[in-house]
């Protein structure tokens, strides 16, 4: 048979990190022992709160189709958070839940986006943006995250590039890779920009619960004059450790939550019924199991850093967010590529070049650190015996 493909999905690729997961798998099936820093997954067990609920869910029979949107509890109990977190009024009729974020990524993106439009982006930024924008039919118009402006938007550089075909604008705070968060003044900047230029804005913050120092990271959705023109992306899996389950959600005007609950509808149908009381009970139960979490993580992300900036050629600064290191690495000399491949080779340490998150990510790689202390003190050894 004919297996000629459409052009559409011609520019697919594999994410980087799964790419590096199935190399450091084959070299494990070789009997080497491989410190994985590729995979933004926490190692952490969903809290057994959460666990439970999901399992009684089962056992009372919760396996159901619900409403493509998601449950009328859990799509309240969305709104009442996200309004607690931002100060701001959400109507649940604005919420959409999805089998995991990237859906709420994907489906407003062709909901408002038409061949020839161009979507503005983060670079270094997700993979899958780039990925949903050329799906669309649409054109990619990178930003550079430059670490000088603090992985910031380049807000010249932005200004620059938004336009009368300017339909989208992604941003991420905090950020993948780099774990920054956007400042109010430059969100400011960019819900100024949006709303002369009559685009829309969508808001990944899929990591917003995850900062350090007791810092705030603000919303662009609670500017005025935003609500209406942007889309919130947020779910369960870094907050909750809950990647599994997969259960995300998006915010967005009514009109256009409709749009999405159909598209929904005709893909997925709807989300898994005990999952989504499982999402309910993540919510309103005891949010210790975040706290220390969090706590965690920053005992883990200073230890990484520290330990990066201790290699020659190496400078590392202290992500705000996120639980990833973005190392420059431009003093070793070697590309980002040269130098992943190297890590993996020679120390057995899987990472990621920062080129698996756009051209702009020359120079870094890219480090998780949500794994435990010992793996990452014993992937900071390996390291130090390569230099």
């Amino acid at each position: 048979m004919n297996a000629d493909f459409t052009e559409r999905i011609s520019h697919l690729k594999p994410e980087g990190a799964y790419q590096v997961l199935t190399r450091a798998s084959q070299l494990e099936k070789q009997g080497r022992e491989i410190i994985h820093f590729e995979i933004g997954q926490p190692d952490f067990e969903t809290p057994e709160h959460i666990r439970m609920a999901g399992v009684r869910a089962i056992q009372e029979g919760k396996t159901r189709y619900t409403n493509p949107a998601g449950m009328s509890s859990l799509q309240e109990a969305i709104a009442a958070s996200v309004n607690l977190r931002l100060d701001m009024e959400i109507n649940p009729q604005q919420v959409v839940v999805g089998p995991g974020a990237k859906p709420l990524l994907f489906f407003p993106t062709l909901a408002l986006v038409e061949a020839g439009d161009e979507v503005i982006y983060p670079d270094p930024g997700f993979p899958t943006y780039e990925a949903m924008i050329r799906l669309a039919g649409a054109v990619p118009v990178a930003v550079p995250l430059l670490e000088e402006g603090g992985f910031s938007f380049n807000l010249t550089v932005f200004d620059s590039l938004v336009n009368s075909r300017t339909r989208l604008i992604i941003l991420n705070s905090p950020g993948n890779p780099t774990g920054a968060v956007i400042p109010q003044a430059d969100l400011e900047h960019i819900a100024a920009k949006a709303q002369e230029a009559d685009c829309w804005v969508m808001s990944d913050e899929i990591y917003a619960h995850l900062v350090y120092d007791q810092m705030k990271v603000p919303s662009i959705l609670s500017m005025p004059g935003m609500q209406q023109r942007t889309i919130l992306v947020d779910g369960f899996s870094k907050t909750y450790a809950m990647t599994g389950w997969r259960l995300g959600f998006g915010i967005m005007p009514v009109e256009l939550a409709g749009k999405v609950e159909l598209l929904l509808t005709h893909s997925v149908g709807s989300t898994a019924h005990f999952t989504q009381f499982a999402g309910l009970e993540a919510l309103q139960g005891d949010q210790a199991c975040v706290q220390e979490m969090l706590v965690e993580y920053q005992r883990r992300r200073d230890v990484m850093v520290d330990g990066l900036n201790s290699l020659p050629g190496v400078s590392c600064r202290l992500p705000q967010g996120a639980f990833y290191a973005f190392p420059n690495i431009r003093g070793t000399g070697l590309s980002s590529s040269q130098a992943a491949d190297l890590f993996l080779e020679k120390a057995g340490v899987a990472l990621l070049p920062g080129t698996a998150f756009g051209k702009n990510g020359e120079g870094y790689l890219r480090l998780s650190y949500a794994t435990s202390l010992e793996n990452i003190e014993r992937g900071l050894d390996a390291l130090r015996r390569v230099f």
